[in-house]
């Protein structure tokens, strides 16, 4: 039996956006249940399920991400296959627009699990991955909770997905929380934390503060 499941993340929504959000992880769900229908993998429909999530604004991850003390973007992203028990992660890095699809980069080079950085950085560049300057990724609504240093809110996107033969994945993005420090690595980076699959046992995609 195939099935997906996906979610937006457990933060506090700002007025007005819960049907807006729902929409987009419905959408996000439609997008990852596609791959599965086609006979793709489950680690594939969970890439394209996050990414959806991470391309709009409403959420903490990709873009849309919230700020540094210094104003700046870092995200966090991890995905695991449970037939092989590979999985791929990358943590504080910018500029990159998709960090789940970077975080599969890793796993598909498979010389470490978890890339941090600049590092990350040049293998999105090496795997033809979209960038963007890094304030492109900043919107009005971070830049506003930064501004007025909010209580550190944040939170995670992600999806587990079991295809057709039977494999199961997860996959989790994150832009962190408001205000962290640079360099501050959370666990949805951290494979057995914030990810997991095996399938022999099951698949997650934790959320809470980033």
């Amino acid at each position: 039996m195939t099935a997906i499941a996906v979610h937006g993340g457990a933060g506090a929504e700002a007025p007005g956006e819960r049907d807006a959000r729902r929409a987009s992880v419905a959408r996000a769900a439609e997008e990852g249940w596609a791959v599965l229908v086609a006979g793709g993998h489950a680690l594939d429909a969970v890439i394209a399920a996050v990414a959806v999530l991470e391309d709009d604004p409403l959420f903490n991850a990709g873009l849309g991400s919230v700020l540094t003390v210094d104003g700046v973007v870092e995200m966090d992203a991890s995905v695991m296959t449970g037939d092989t028990l590979e999985a791929g992660a990358v943590g504080a890095v910018t500029g990159v627009c998709s960090p789940v699809r970077l975080a599969r980069a890793v796993l598909v080079e498979g010389r470490e699990v978890l890339l941090v950085g600049e590092p990350a950085q040049q293998l999105a560049r090496r795997h033809g991955l979209a960038t963007c300057a890094p304030e492109a990724l900043i919107t009005e609504e971070a830049r506003r909770r930064w501004q007025e240093r909010r209580a550190p809110g944040g939170e995670t996107v992600g999806a587990v997905a079991r295809d057709a033969a039977g494999h199961l994945a997860a996959a989790t993005s994150t832009g962190g929380v408001t205000g962290k420090r640079r360099g501050r690595l959370g666990d949805s980076a951290v494979i057995g934390a914030g990810t997991y699959a095996d399938d022999a046992l099951g698949a997650g995609s934790a959320t809470g503060p980033g």
